[in-house]
């Protein structure tokens, strides 16, 4: 019986390995004999406790999953712990390794072995001949290794032909059922060729049947768990599967699930029964990267932009479900005024979250393959972003990564959204201008409390947009931010007159309630809050004319 520690590092607490219990799961079909070790982590652990627990369970084999962000701290471990234990056999897998792994290995001896691709199969294949005196490790799929003769071997990429037979990951010991959130693969490959994407060139799609979704959804229902990650890498290719789908998740209404979805592929079936779901049902995240037709082009990816605006307008103007929209920095011929105009225009069509992310040439991909001849420099080191090409520089990059902090601060934040958002639709260099403050100031780089975000604010726009900060005082009061501030320090509760002619935007002003207001050129701006409570939001608000 082979004694195997999984090394299990995460980039937070909150994830959970994903390939554990897949594997584990696998088991009974192959007769393989295993005694399961796990030493878990995240990106931020002591990796000298790490490589004490694994040294301490002295195991036969370790086997481990690397993506982009925990390649660096994995390795450090393992390096480590092969030093220590050089007879151990180490095995790995994941993201990291769907590119050529020739001169990994060659450089990286402490691995001994690596499969590309799907390693449901290929891992119990590898388990099984190690220790057989005729190993036949050639005829594993997706195995890459130096043999004894220092050659280079290669097994091409390991792909499982029947999916939906694969056991249940939740079948596993190892499925950690006390996390926030949990994913659920329900297909594998997917209809688009996006060459920034893993998933560009796997064909044909291969899906689960929506019985067994069912079942493993029904099974999620009665744990704590309330939020899923629908792991479908276009969830609205086939629109029948997705009614299907949709179809299924109403029947949880107290649930979320999180779909990724391309808005230019909306057709009326799936719109009509996405409109008539529950409130806080789904949270869809819809593909845009750019709103310019020569970069998607470039990029291999279908669906026009002005289809994809119809259908993500179409979205944001439900109130029943939640959107994310995402912008990719460095894509091929994307520049940064186009990365500013198409900010405006999903601010402009009510995106509830615009994600702006730099491109990462992940190994595997078509656009990593050609980046010389598209003109993209990016990072030999992992997460492999890009650094440069012919359409934006080093220095404007930098500017878009601001710029994406920004919108976290407060596009992305509900207490600043409203109004961030109607700024940007009023003034379409404000965007642009806040961006270049941000840099001069060097505000950008540290996290930010609310009130420290609102102060910065408030600077910039005395500075630069007075206009707005009559607009701007009502959502820090809205927040329940400090009355003592220097943003509300024209704020007072004395002489205030409660009449018809305020225009009330809610609640209603009753007698025991702490009243303030301040006024502008034009209005009076006047809130209520409850006696009862030193520090809250106001409970009701109105505005006079003047």
């Amino acid at each position: 019986m082979k004694k195997i520690t999984w090394l299990d590092i995460n980039s937070s607490y909150s994830h959970s390995s994903a390939a554990l219990p897949l594997i584990e799961a696998q088991g009974d079909r192959f007769g393989v004999e295993i005694q399961w070790q796990v030493v878990k982590g995240t990106i931020k652990s002591d990796i000298r406790q790490i490589i004490k627990e694994i040294v301490e369970q002295n195991p036969d084999v370790i086997a481990y999953t690397s993506w982009l962000f925990t390649c660096d701290v994995v390795h450090q471990i393992l390096s480590r712990v092969k030093a220590i234990l050089p007879e151990v056999v180490v095995f790995g897998g994941g993201p990291e390794y769907l590119g050529c792994n020739k001169e990994f290995l060659y450089k990286n001896r402490y691995v001994n072995y690596i499969v590309r691709g799907e390693g449901e199969e290929s891992f119990y294949g590898l388990i099984a001949e190690i220790d057989s005196e005729n190993s036949n490790f050639g005829e594993i799929e997706g195995l890459c290794y130096i043999d004894n003769d220092d050659n280079y071997c290669d097994g091409g990429i390991a792909k499982i032909k029947e999916f939906d037979k694969l056991a249940l990951p939740e079948d596993s010991a190892f499925f950690d059922w006390n996390k926030p959130f949990v994913q659920i693969e329900t297909t594998r490959g997917c209809f688009n060729s996006c060459a920034f994407c893993v998933s560009g060139n796997d064909k044909p799609v291969r899906s689960q049947s929506v019985e067994t979704v069912a079942e493993r959804i029904d099974r999620i229902s009665k744990t704590t768990i309330k939020d899923v990650r629908v792991l479908d890498r276009t969830f609205n290719s086939n629109p029948q599967r997705a009614i299907y789908m949709l179809d299924l998740f109403a029947k949880y209404p107290t649930m979320n699930f999180h779909l990724e979805l391309h808005p230019a592929l909306l057709t009326e079936s799936v719109k009509s029964k996405i409109e008539n779901l529950p409130k806080g049902l789904l949270h869809i995240e819809a593909g845009i990267q750019s709103l310019d037709d020569n970069v998607l082009r470039e990029c291999g990816r279908a669906g026009e932009k002005d289809k994809a605006l119809e259908g993500l307008r179409y979205l944001c103007s439900l109130s029943n479900i939640e959107t994310h929209a995402d912008l990719i920095a460095g894509l091929p011929l994307y520049t940064l005024e186009q990365i500013y105009k198409d900010v405006v225009t999903l601010a402009e069509i009510k995106a509830g979250e615009i994600q702006l992310e730099s491109l990462k040439l992940l190994p595997g991909t078509l656009m990593r393959k050609k980046a010389k001849e598209l003109s993209i420099r990016h990072s030999p080191l992992s997460p492999y972003e890009v650094l440069c090409t012919d359409s934006i520089s080093i220095d404007e990059l930098s500017e878009a990564m601001v710029l994406s902090r920004i919108l976290d601060f407060y596009y992305n934040n509900p207490a600043w959204l409203e109004f961030f958002r109607d700024v940007i639709c009023s003034d379409k260099s404000f965007v642009k201008e806040i961006t270049k403050y941000f840099i001069d100031k060097d505000c950008y780089s540290q996290p930010l409390s609310q009130e420290k975000q609102g102060l910065i604010l408030y600077e910039f726009l005395t500075e630069n947009y007075p206009k707005y900060l009559s607009l701007f005082r009502v959502a820090w009061i809205e927040n329940g931010l400090s009355l003592r501030k220097s943003p509300t320090k024209i704020i007072s509760s004395a002489s205030i007159l409660i009449d018809d002619r305020i225009e009330m935007q809610y609640g209603v002003f009753e007698d025991n309630m702490r009243l303030f207001h301040f006024e502008d050129a034009e209005k009076e701006y006047i809130f209520g809050f409850d006696r009862s409570k030193e520090h809250s939001k106001p409970v009701c608000y109105g505005i006079r004319k003047i």
